[in-house]
């Protein structure tokens, strides 16, 4: 099993600039308004802060519960790969869960310094993901290289048609 190794100061530095930007964002569109003033915006943004608040916490829950991590170790020390919840819909659901949260603090603040942030970190989560990937090539070979055939990287649209059409070949397949 892979070492886990805590982020380095530069990484940690980062995550704050982002969590501060996302909370920033918020407050801001909460106690100003949004900047531009576009209402439809704000609206779209609260509801993809829903959203994003459920893929950031559950992608850590299932893993958890079902990764079968040994006893004390963290939830990315899984066993088993977990596909099911919201790795049926997208691969990297928690890194998902965060850009929304990040996309939702564009949306209700309206202000073009949460946007210029919000596309590096865009980026940067992206990067993460790939690096991810590489790792559970690595862990699960063959087994993560089929799951990566079926279920999208972060396309949560893509993800959610993928699962629908899976659950109805399966359904067809049972008749």
């Amino acid at each position: 099993m892979k070492q886990w190794k805590p982020p380095s100061r530069r990484e940690r530095a980062l995550y704050v600039l982002m969590l501060l930007q996302m909370v920033l964002g918020v407050i801001y569109g909460i106690i100003f308004g949004p900047h531009l003033g576009l209402e439809i915006l704000l609206h779209v943004g609260w509801i993809v802060l829903a959203v994003g608040l459920v893929f950031f916490f559950l992608g850590p829950y299932e893993l958890h519960k079902k990764g079968k991590a040994p006893k004390g170790a963290r939830c990315v020390f899984t066993l088993a790969l977990v596909d099911s919840g919201a790795y049926a819909i997208v691969r990297h659901p928690q890194t998902l869960g965060f850009i929304l949260l990040m996309s939702a603090s564009v949306l209700i603040s309206q202000h073009w310094l949460s946007a210029i942030l919000n596309v590096s970190t865009i980026v940067y989560a992206c990067v993460i993901s790939r690096k991810e990937e590489q790792s559970n090539i690595e862990k699960f070979g063959d087994d993560y290289r089929r799951y990566m055939q079926k279920v999208s990287r972060m396309n949560l649209l893509l993800g959610v048609t993928r699962l629908l059409l899976r659950r109805r070949r399966e359904r067809k397949a049972d008749e």
